[in-house]
């Protein structure tokens, strides 16, 4: 089944994997864990524990793979932009820190 899931942390189109994905994958491109809370829907920076789940057992690092029952991968998890993007932002800001 198609979906239009990205990797939380690069981008990365993830429809070459099945859903649900399992506690095991990782992008193929940049190696992340993807059962992990920053591609969940439940995931909120603004809640207790940063998870919408209010029954949820602590995962203290968010970009690691872990047991949580409650995952559910969301697209547009992805929050980033391109690394030349991202290269070119912070040249800009440079440029206009130190006058070029």
């Amino acid at each position: 089944m198609a979906h239009d899931i990205q990797c939380w942390k690069c981008g990365e189109s993830l429809v070459y994997l099945s859903l649900p994905f399992g506690r095991q994958e990782r992008c193929r491109k940049c190696g992340a864990d993807l059962h992990a809370c920053k591609l969940c829907r439940e995931f909120d920076p603004r809640q207790p524990q940063q998870c919408r789940e209010p029954t949820v057992e602590e995962v203290r690092d968010k970009e690691r793979a872990n047991f949580c029952d409650h995952y559910q991968p969301m697209a547009g998890a992805w929050k980033g932009m391109r690394p030349a993007a991202v290269a070119d932002a912070a040249r800009a800001e440079l440029d206009k820190l130190f006058g070029k």
